[in-house]
């Protein structure tokens, strides 16, 4: 009987070698080839949605990056009190950004 964490993650990793078996005999693909692929997809996915929130942040300030944002505020045409938080936020995302194309650039 195998055991399993709080999260069943033995559970999990049972269910998706299972998957992974059965697709990669289905497509005749090597398991290596589908979890490359599967994980190639999953950053795209989060790096996506990571440019859209950086887009919408930038769009809402007139700028393209968090540099943009520290210029308005040395030239005194934006408060920082008001956009202090959208001004981590961004930093943040730029930040994440970076590191999942790090890793997409990885698995070329």
């Amino acid at each position: 009987m195998e055991s399993t964490d709080k999260g069943g993650s033995v559970m999990a990793a049972t269910k998706t070698q299972k998957v992974m078996d059965a697709l990669a005999q289905e497509l005749r693909l090597p398991k290596q080839d589908i979890l490359e692929r599967g994980l190639k997809t999953f950053l795209e996915m989060n790096l996506r949605e990571i440019r859209v929130e950086i887009f919408q942040i930038a769009g809402k300030y007139g700028i393209s990056s968090v540099e943009g944002l520290e210029e308005r505020y040395k030239r005194g045409t934006l408060e920082e009190g008001d956009t202090w938080r959208d001004f981590q936020r961004l930093d943040h995302l730029e930040y994440k950004r970076e590191q999942l194309e790090k890793l997409l650039k990885e698995l070329e």
